[in-house]
């Protein structure tokens, strides 16, 4: 018996992260990273609360991140790869999506190594979703998913599993 339409997951979008803090040169540097790795333009992250202590201020730039929608899956795969297409159980939530880190940029497939980037890390957050899952987002009449629609932890790692090739450890 064929699988319901309404229940496969698929990639919804990867948002990809490089944190710089206050150093302008490091978040330059991300910027260049995030637009080697797709063709989307990268955004600022800005704070929006002052903390004397660590020298922030309201508006003040200090990361960069940028969302991928088309070809997401492409991307994920190579960028699993820099990981050994091994992630742990904790990289997973309980809302069916996966995050992690990527140490240096030069174990992603295609990407050489930039003597102006020196060596730079990046964050990967991947959302997943199924059919349907607009009803929440839609501007008129959102309304709340049903349980059993859903993504649990462990679907999520069934997914990554089977249609990213990972594998899971504990």
């Amino acid at each position: 018996m064929a699988q319901n339409l309404m229940k496969q997951i698929r990639v919804e979008k990867i948002t990809l992260n490089v944190g710089a803090g206050k150093d302008d040169k490091l978040l330059k540097k991300g910027v260049i990273l995030l637009g080697k790795l797709s063709d989307v333009k990268p955004l600022l992250t800005k704070t929006s609360k002052r903390i004397p202590g660590w020298g922030l201020r309201p508006g003040l730039a200090i990361g960069a991140k940028a969302t991928i929608r088309d070809g997401t899956v492409e991307l994920l795969k190579r960028l699993l790869v820099a990981k050994d297409n091994k992630l742990k159980i904790k990289n997973f939530d309980l809302n069916g999506n996966f995050s992690f880190g990527i140490a240096e940029y030069i174990d992603i497939e295609g990407l050489e190594y930039d003597p102006d980037l020196k060596i730079l890390g990046l964050e990967v957050a991947v959302t997943l979703e199924r059919a349907g899952f607009s009803v929440k987002k839609r501007r008129i009449n959102p309304k709340p998913l049903g349980k059993s629609h859903k993504i649990s932890k462990q679907e999520a790692i069934d997914f990554a599993k089977s249609a990213l090739g990972v594998e899971v450890e504990e």
